[in-house]
């Protein structure tokens, strides 16, 4: 071929770049903020993607500032209801009514009163789930959920056999392998429990943010460990794959209740890592998104702390 050929070859390219550029840039950029008004029963429970975003007020009506650049899979929930399930496009905003008809199903019924029972009284919670599980033996559900109630009392083997039981009904749960890394994590498998966190987030092709808050927490602590020790190096890396993990988590609670804890946890590994102007530029968004916050004024301080530290070192 002639050299005329490749030189007008690599002008052809050079304008599908500069074509495709803005293109390009503009799909890489975060997503824009959007608005959806989810309308259903009132007092229902409300997940996106798995993701709790709170419950509708007395008019079934629940306001979610949302950023997910994927498909959304509302879930809503409503005592002596069934669940009902819609996908919509991540473009989709305004208003989305979602209407639930009311069950007499046992297994249904059961759940309900285990979840109304689970901040309460953990023995009547765990007897509903197993309620549950008597009345409907195919119901996954109730096992990720009992699950997760035995964790969070430190039963690690109890949870252990529900996370088998589920397991077998559904083989590839992002939610239940999430749930299995922490129990390895307290149980102090930690090798292990990396493997069920980074298998949550393949499960849900990227999307996992209580498997990425439990990276970045895991990887939070041994940073400190290392860094106690005096193996600094180590101290970095460790540092390094928390904020990564911990920024994922942030961005993909974006709007919901969990989001501001996990906003200050990201801010903090970046004071660590002496990355100042990272970690204002997090706390600025804690403020702008949860304003009457009550750690808002503590986050203001920590503002003006780190801008001091950042004007003293130059």
């Amino acid at each position: 071929m002639s050299i005329e050929f490749f030189a007008s070859s690599s002008r052809f390219v050079l304008l599908l770049a500069l074509i495709f550029a803005p293109a390009l840039a503009a799909s890489a950029q975060v997503p824009a903020e959007r608005r959806l008004t989810i309308i259903s029963e009132p007092d229902a429970a409300v997940w996106i993607n798995d993701v709790r975003f709170g419950t509708t007020g007395d008019d079934g009506r629940l306001e979610i500032r949302i950023k997910q650049a994927r498909r959304l899979t509302i879930r809503v929930r409503a005592d002596g209801f069934k669940e009902a399930t819609q996908a919509i496009l991540a473009t989709r905003t305004g208003e989305l009514k979602i209407p639930l008809t009311k069950t007499t199903d046992a297994a249904e019924l059961a759940f309900q009163e285990a979840e109304r029972q689970a901040t309460q009284d953990r023995e009547k919670a765990e007897a509903a789930y197993r309620q549950a599980l008597k009345a409907r033996a195919n119901y996954p559900a109730a096992n990720v959920a009992l699950a997760r109630l035995l964790s969070e009392a430190r039963e690690y083997e109890k949870a252990g056999a529900q996370i088998k039981a589920a397991r077998r009904l559904a083989p590839a749960n992002p939610e239940l392998s999430a749930i299995e890394g922490r129990v390895l994590k307290e149980s102090g498998r930690e090798d292990d429990a990396i493997v069920a966190f980074n298998r949550a987030i393949k499960e849900g092709t990227g999307f996992q943010p209580e498997a990425h808050t439990g990276l970045g927490l895991l990887y939070k602590d041994r940073a400190e460990l290392v860094g106690a020790e005096g193996d600094f190096a180590a101290e970095d890396k460790y540092y390094a794959l928390a904020a990564k993990h911990l920024k994922e988590a942030a961005d993909q609670l974006y709007g919901s209740p969990d989001a501001p804890v996990v906003h200050q946890l990201l801010g903090l590994v970046y004071e660590k890592q002496r990355e100042y102007r990272k970690a204002i530029a997090v706390y600025e968004d804690f403020l702008k998104l949860y304003p009457d916050s009550i750690e808002a004024t503590a986050v203001r301080s920590f503002i003006v702390q780190l801008k001091k530290q950042i004007e003293d070192q130059q």
